[in-house]
């Protein structure tokens, strides 16, 4: 099952051409992670990195065409693989039937200072119901 969330590219986005200058999708990537935890895990990311952490460890992204002030981008998130402490994930953003953006990257679940641990269960849960049947 895959978390869907719509963006609008705004004028901050954007470079003075009115297209989307390329750091700002890392932006948007994040905002969608945390509207994932937010909304479907039930755990707002704020929340989560009081007292641990959540860093992405790797990502990647291929850009496949430009977006425009004004255009609004329909994301997709899916969780693809769940380890221990890590979680990764593919994201997609489409404006109409056109694909603007695919991305994957991985998440640790990290104490203060820095080792991993275990997700919490009721994150692990939600994030196994997600996960593509094998």
């Amino acid at each position: 099952m895959a978390f869907d969330v719509q963006i609008p590219v705004r004028f901050k986005h954007c470079d003075p051409a009115g297209i989307v200058f390329f750091p700002r999708y890392f932006e948007m990537i994040n905002d969608v992670v945390e509207d994932w935890f937010a909304q479907s895990l039930g755990t707002p990311f704020d929340v989560l990195v009081k007292e641990n952490g959540a860093p992405t460890v790797e990502i990647s992204a291929g850009f496949t065409a430009p977006s425009l002030h004004g255009d609004v981008l329909d994301f997709r998130l899916a969780p693809v693989r769940l380890g221990r402490s890590s979680v990764s994930y593919e994201i997609t953003a489409h404006c109409g039937d056109e694909l603007r953006l695919r991305c994957s990257g991985t998440l640790v679940y990290i104490q203060r200072m820095g080792k991993s641990q275990p997700w919490p269960d009721s994150i692990r849960e939600r994030i196994e119901a997600q996960l593509p049947s094998s």
